[in-house]
């Protein structure tokens, strides 16, 4: 059963992921298929090609999801809308398994172009075009609006899946701060282009995507600058996150969620040094996964972290 919330339907769930649909689908689903009626005999066809892009963005956010955990990180929810789709993916803070779960999504798109282009190649020879004109033309909606996402998808706009690559990319050379401060500073080009775009095509749509991409530039730009404030922090060393790799900093970086003090929960074993409240698990302070920290004396891997809060023992 469908159920509402917070302004959007949840429809099903797939593999422990759960796919929800915003309300305003609809209304953009409708104003599409009413604007389009004119490319098929009925309406209904209509109908099918927007259910057909539908498919066609989910399938490219289960993408993102299914590598995202494959490489050992969370993703439980994905969001369609009508600019889109969101796939919640929180994956290890590591460039490879950033890279790949971002990739993943572009090649599903890639993997889907394959059968569709050799089923309007098919219909082309069966001579659809003048026979089953209106089963032509929705074959040929459908591979061309996964080759427009694709391309779209893979511009280097962050937060655009190809401004993210981008970043994956540079993320081995750089660092994760600098390579999320170049990204997201090329990223405001592209926004630019959007704008011009968007007036030059008079184009509501691009000009919220533009907004859409220059708030999460802006966003990316100041988390990189913070980031690369905190590189400057010193390691403590023989400790690692298990999960991300990365060495904790030396500093009251935690907080204890009983008595607000901030401490060390590394030189203070896990132990609030003003109320003895005894942590079961520590956080990360990068990937915001928690573990006991007898399991992060694996080694060190450089890295940088955020203030953030512990777990208390039951």
């Amino acid at each position: 059963m469908f159920r509402a919330s917070q302004g959007s339907i949840h429809l099903f769930r797939i593999k422990g992921i759960d796919v929800y649909l915003h309300w305003s689908w609809f209304l953009v689903a409708l104003y599409e298929i009413q604007a389009r009626k004119g490319q098929y005999s009925s309406v209904v066809w209509n109908a099918f090609e927007y259910l057909a892009l539908f498919m066609i963005v989910l399938l490219h956010e289960l993408g993102h999801a299914l590598a995202c955990r494959s490489v050992g990180g969370t993703a439980d929810k994905i969001m369609l809308w009508p600019l889109g789709g969101v796939a919640y993916v929180n994956p290890p803070q590591r460039p490879g398994a950033t890279l790949w779960s971002i990739a993943a999504g572009p090649l599903v798109n890639v993997a889907l172009a394959v059968p569709l282009a050799i089923a309007w190649k098919a219909v082309d020879a069966l001579n659809w075009r003048e026979s089953n004109p209106d089963a032509y033309q929705l074959i040929f909606a459908i591979l061309f609006t996964n080759i427009v996402l694709l391309v779209f998808n893979i511009l280097p706009i962050y937060p655009l899946d190809g401004g993210q690559i981008l970043r994956s990319l540079l993320w081995f050379p750089l660092g994760r701060a600098r390579s999320l401060l170049i990204a997201s500073f090329l990223g405001f080009f592209g926004v630019a282009g959007l704008i011009v775009l968007a007036f030059l095509e008079k184009s509501i749509w691009t000009g919220l995507i533009a907004a859409y991409a220059g708030l999460n530039c802006w966003n990316g730009f100041k988390t990189a600058r913070a980031l690369r404030k905190l590189e400057k922090i010193p390691r403590r060393q023989g400790f690692a996150c298990p999960s991300c790799r990365t060495a904790p900093p030396i500093g009251p970086f935690w907080r204890c969620n009983k008595c607000q003090a901030q401490f060390d929960t590394f030189q203070t074993g896990g132990v609030c040094p003003q109320c003895s409240a005894r942590f079961e698990k520590t956080t990360c302070l990068d990937c915001r996964q928690s573990s006991a920290i007898a399991d992060w004396q694996v080694g060190h891997v450089a890295g940088v972290g955020i203030i953030s809060s512990e777990v208390p023992a039951n």
